[in-house]
């Protein structure tokens, strides 16, 4: 029989193609399925508490504004004082937490042979001596009965102001009323629980209150006879176990309470009564 040679040669290379095209699939298919970018991106959900005002407002528009788009699901876990939220991140209830300064952070740990960390600086909430008898800290009389928290850190922050508006001596670094070197007025100190400074204001001459308190009952800058500074080192910290300091959910969420958008909304809200650090 006779074979016609161009058929034959037409016939071998679509089988050759044939063949590629199988090869190539085949390729193909060994490799892993592209991923979209709200895949490659999902990073699930962090738990993290705080305080409402401000750090669970400011979580609160984070979620809203920016964590969607990073992959980041925030769930806000509400606490009402400051002695809560570092045993809820150590007993794993939530992942991290935005409520406290680095001091305070430091005394917990030692207090209580604790290891959470600092995963950096977010914002600065000012506090303030409100008052509804004088309008000045130089218009306190002798024996004035000055309200202040009675924590290590937030005591010790108060008595460093008095020290430094010149009514007391202090050591160089107060955190109880023993620290007081010179009380020259005979200043009485009531220590009161900071989230109950607030409603101690019209007993007392002047009550020393931080705006996580303040803002919630109804305290304004109009009320204060001294704000703090922008310069005070009391910064709160996003704060986490060891083990999470590296989680990518928690790297992406400083990231946005640092980002020039929330540092934008926290100008616009509180006006300088809470500084962002970015």
């Amino acid at each position: 029989m006779r074979i016609n040679l161009r058929s034959a040669r037409l016939a071998g290379a679509a089988v050759a193609v044939a063949a590629l095209t199988v090869g190539l699939s085949a390729c193909a298919s060994s490799e892993p399925a592209a991923t979209t970018d709200s895949d490659s991106t999902d990073l699930g959900t962090i738990k993290v508490g705080a305080l409402q005002t401000p750090a669970g407002d400011i979580l609160t528009w984070v979620q809203e504004n920016l964590a969607e788009d990073a992959g980041l699901t925030i769930e806000f876990v509400p606490f009402t004082d400051y002695n809560t939220p570092n045993l809820s991140v150590s007993d794993g209830s939530t992942d991290a937490n935005l409520f406290q300064n680095a001091n305070f952070l430091a005394t917990y740990n030692e207090a209580s042979n604790d290891s959470l960390v600092s995963v950096g600086e977010v914002y600065l909430p000012s506090a303030a001596f409100y008052s509804d008898k004088i309008d000045s800290l130089d218009d306190l009389d002798d024996g004035a009965k000055i309200a202040i928290p009675n924590d290590p850190t937030n005591e010790g922050r108060a008595l460093k102001i008095l020290a430094a508006e010149g009514l007391i001596e202090t050591t160089d670094e107060p955190t109880t009323l023993a620290d007081i070197t010179e009380n020259p007025n005979d200043y009485e100190f009531v220590e009161i629980e900071n989230a109950t400074l607030a409603q101690s204001v019209p007993d007392v001459d002047t009550a020393f209150v931080t705006i996580s308190f303040a803002l919630p009952a109804g305290l304004t800058s109009d009320d204060a006879i001294l704000i703090e500074g922008s310069d005070s080192p009391y910064v709160n910290v996003l704060a986490t176990t060891e083990e999470l300091e590296s989680d990518p959910r928690v790297e992406k969420l400083f990231e946005l309470l640092t980002s020039d958008e929330t540092a934008e909304y926290i100008n616009d809200t509180w006006g300088g009564l809470v500084v962002p650090v970015s």
